[in-house]
């Protein structure tokens, strides 16, 4: 039995749902959101379409005790239109992100859930290693999509540039998922040769192919309001790569003993979420952009802490 949970079935939330269902990868889907309308909408599109479907999926909806046998959730909540004005900048959900996590770790905590958890919010790195704090949960069972969806988009733009496959580009993109992430091209290959050494004899402007990847997922939202099917389906293969136990190697949100925070790193995914942190050998550059784009994450999640602990003082002040 493969028992799949989703909070939050906005955009994000409701594509990974109907993608586990007509793919037949979820024997039993729990579906979770403030909105109850949208939530039966939701189960009740999907049960109307198995008649067509060569799989059967038992869908039920916002109850939080189904999650004590739950293999995978995932959190996919947020407010897209916090982003309508951000300018490339996914810490403008944070304000609602870290409210969400507040009200929903303790219930998720309540449960017992002891399974794997998959983070699609923004800002990643950061609502990752909160939610983790908040629950309680291992450091190996909560990790974010992160850079996993960066990557992708790195590789369809240099399969572009060379008109092949995007699977035939390997390689990371590391860091924060946002603004300070960067394409490790020393890790980089098309077809099997490094596209450093492609760079020599092609013309590249590695900066400018950096530059559209990164900036890929505003392309997307600037035209449909919202980012879905990209990260819906690099959610649902890592769920795949735990229920397998393909020990899978790609970049994901995991966490880092070197920096202390969740950040975009290759890592080894198996039955019980992040097996390890893969460390490969960057250039100079690459290691100072590494460290500078994990301080962005520190010093904004400590912020974060801050205004916590301003909050607490003024309850306490309050209840006084």
């Amino acid at each position: 039995m493969r028992k799949y949970a989703i909070i939050g079935v906005g955009h994000v939330g409701a594509t990974i749902a109907y993608t586990l269902v007509c793919k037949g990868i979820a024997d039993e889907l729990i579906l979770i959101d403030t909105n109850v309308g949208k939530a039966r909408a939701e189960q009740l599109d999907l049960q109307d379409a198995q008649a067509r479907l060569d799989s059967r999926t038992i869908i039920k909806i916002n109850d939080y005790s189904e999650l004590t046998d739950a293999d995978i959730l995932f959190i996919t909540s947020g407010n897209i239109h916090a982003l309508d004005h951000a300018s490339g900048n996914r810490w403008a959900e944070f304000e609602y992100t870290r409210k969400i996590v507040q009200d929903i770790a303790p219930k998720v905590k309540a449960t017992g859930f002891n399974g794997v958890v998959i983070d699609t919010m923004n800002p990643c790195d950061a609502i990752t290693h909160y939610f983790q704090r908040a629950t309680g949960l291992s450091r190996q069972q909560v990790f974010g999509t992160g850079t996993f969806l960066d990557t992708a988009r790195m590789q369809k733009v240099v399969a572009e540039v060379f008109d092949c496959d995007p699977k035939n580009v390997t390689g990371y993109v590391y860091g924060e998922h946002g603004e300070s992430q960067f394409s490790a091209w020393s890790t980089v290959q098309v077809n099997g040769i490094p596209i450093t050494e492609l760079a020599k004899t092609n013309d590249l402007d590695l900066d400018a192919l950096e530059a559209e990847a990164r900036h890929g997922g505003w392309a997307v939202h600037s035209g449909k309001g919202y980012t879905s099917f990209a990260i819906a389906t690099c959610a649902v293969k890592l769920s795949e790569a735990v229920f397998a136990n393909a020990r899978l190697a790609c970049p994901v949100s995991a966490y880092s003993d070197r920096f202390e925070t969740y950040i975009g790193q290759p890592a080894i995914i198996g039955k019980d979420g992040v097996e390890s942190v893969t460390t490969l050998a960057l250039t100079n550059d690459e290691e100072t952009k590494f460290q500078a784009s994990a301080n962005t994450i520190i010093e904004k999640f400590h912020a974060f802490d801050d205004v916590l602990a301003q909050q607490a003082n003024q309850q306490q002040e309050k209840r006084a």
